[in-house]
């Protein structure tokens, strides 16, 4: 079954007003941008340096989420683009984000 297939089924299931954040760790950007040529804009990650390398060679409308643990001293690589940080642990990794 082709990415473009698995996204369609999924948005199918989904009920209204819930969207879905495609993962993509260990995923070429290849695969991404199968999933981007589907009507994806959302799409997590759970490592900061794999997140900025996909941010700098995908499609700058890509809505990108950090979704794994982020050390304080990665901030600054992701900060500038990312959306949403879904994995904020602490209030010291607040604070830095907040800079």
């Amino acid at each position: 079954m082709s990415i473009e297939s698995q996204i369609n089924r999924l948005r199918e299931l989904l009920p209204s007003g819930v969207r879905l954040l495609a993962v993509s760790k260990f995923h070429p950007a290849e695969a991404i941008m199968e999933a981007y040529r589907a009507g994806q804009r959302a799409f997590g990650e759970s490592r900061p340096q794999e997140l900025k390398q996909k941010y700098e060679a995908l499609p700058k409308d890509i809505e990108w989420h950090m979704i794994g643990h982020l050390q304080t001293n990665k901030v600054k690589y992701i900060a500038p683009f990312v959306h949403l940080i879904e994995s904020l642990d602490s209030e010291r990794l607040a604070e830095e984000v907040e800079r």
